[in-house]
């Protein structure tokens, strides 16, 4: 748990010396291009100086317009904002890993890049298609690159100083501690689901004793109905406290030691979304109390991403 109650700027170190990561992220899975540049900006000018992009996003070129034109408008220098982006899992074989890399870099008008992150530890068929299928519409899989292949090609990166840290998103404590133990930079990051729904705690204990930001996608329930921002307890806490169930929710993940991304998408919505401060420790003991359990997003298990649709019971 963080030490101060002004959660807006709180930034949590990454390993191996590569910098600060601001707790607070902007998510940019937005799949309308328009959209993409007015979130974007909208984003900065409420405060967030952490960006979170992926090649699978298809709008890496409006971010970087955006973050561009912000970056000037409001006097920010490179150095104060924290971009990510991640290779997809059709660039795993090593041979492709740089050439994504930069394709990415230039599309963010960018000449380097804070955080690279394998989007999932999953390999798909190489080449331009992102979603490679069969004949009966299962996906293609390249079982002739391990992760760690692609993870060697990956530090060959910040070697060179193309990016000043790695890690890796969608992926299972099973999956990770291999990887951990013969990788030779450590990942600086693990991306992953999480909510009180999915508090991912086992996960979170490894991250914190090895020195990893565990960073938090969805921590609002990506708006599912029903889901976190409907929990009756987040709900009581948010009237109680005078603050907005996805206040609650973002207080909660950075005071567990979390970061966390959140997509708002107009001006109101990511001042609320920015204006972040600690909740009472008997709030926070309560939403940690929360038996609910449930996955919103089966990527982890196919590397497919995708939310799993929600049914109200009848």
């Amino acid at each position: 748990m963080t030490g101060s109650s002004d959660f807006r700027n709180v930034k949590i170190p990454l390993n191996n010396g590569s910098g600060h990561m601001p707790a607070l992220g902007f998510g940019t899975l937005i799949s309308d291009a328009a959209l993409t540049i007015t979130a974007t900006r909208y984003a900065l000018e409420a405060g967030f100086r952490h960006i979170d992009c992926a090649e699978r996003y298809r709008n890496e070129r409006e971010v970087g317009e955006a973050l561009e034109a912000g970056l000037a408008a409001h006097g920010i220098a490179r150095g104060e904002i924290f971009v990510t982006t991640k290779l997809w899992n059709s660039n795993h074989r090593p041979e492709r890993v740089e050439a994504a890399f930069d394709a990415s870099l230039d599309r963010l008008r960018l000449n380097y890049l804070d955080l690279y992150l394998m989007h999932t530890p999953y390999a798909f068929q190489p080449g331009d298609e992102q979603d490679p299928r069969d004949q009966n519409g299962k996906v293609i899989y390249d079982l002739g690159t391990t992760l760690l292949d692609t993870w060697r090609a990956m530090e060959c990166l910040v070697d060179r100083g193309r990016c000043r840290a790695i890690g890796l998103s969608d992926i299972t404590m099973d999956r990770l501690l291999p990887l951990y133990e013969s990788a030779r930079i450590k990942p600086a990051v693990v991306q992953v689901e999480s909510h009180p729904h999915l508090p991912e705690t086992e996960l979170l204990e490894f991250c914190k004793q090895k020195g990893i930001v565990f960073l938090a996608f969805a921590p609002l329930g990506h708006g599912m109905r029903p889901g976190p921002l409907e929990d009756p307890v987040i709900l009581e806490i948010a009237a109680q406290t005078r603050k907005t169930p996805a206040q609650v929710l973002l207080a909660w993940a950075i005071q567990r030691g979390t970061a966390l991304l959140t997509t708002p998408k107009s001006t109101d919505r990511a001042r609320e979304n920015f204006n972040i401060s600690a909740l009472p420790a008997g709030a926070f003991d309560a939403i940690n109390r929360i038996q609910t359990r449930e996955r919103l997003n089966d990527v982890v298990n196919t590397g497919v991403p995708g939310f799993i649709p929600r049914v109200r019971p009848s």
